[in-house]
């Protein structure tokens, strides 16, 4: 794995001691390596872990107004959006992505409401 993610394995070691912190996109990284979706290293989260995050990080932003931390709608906190965003910047090309990119948006035309 250590190979795989461009780290030594004494890093690999360290993430899962917990003795460094992983980053969302090694975690993207580790989850591509062992074929399971991200949301698998959060299974067991229970609600009241969840919730005193969710404490600890509105303490972090408080006094930020444009922060809107209660908003479990919003379609850019969901890991299919990050997954979407991360999939698009891995195609080959800006000549791809383009076309990638019209194809959506004719997609979002042509669907009715």
């Amino acid at each position: 794995m250590a190979r795989a993610l461009g780290v030594s394995f004494q890093q690999v070691q360290k993430y899962e001691r917990g003795t460094n912190r992983i980053s969302a996109s090694r975690l993207f990284d580790v989850s591509r390596f062992l074929n399971v979706p991200v949301s698998y290293f959060f299974e067991d989260l229970t609600r009241d872990a969840v919730a005193a995050r969710d404490e600890e990080v509105k303490v972090q932003f408080a006094g930020a107004d444009d922060v809107d931390l209660g908003d479990d709608d919003d379609p850019m906190k969901r890991t299919e959006s990050l997954e979407l965003v991360q999939t698009y910047w891995r195609l080959p090309s800006d000549v791809v992505r383009g076309r990638v990119l019209e194809m959506l948006k004719s997609l979002v035309r042509s669907t009715p409401e």
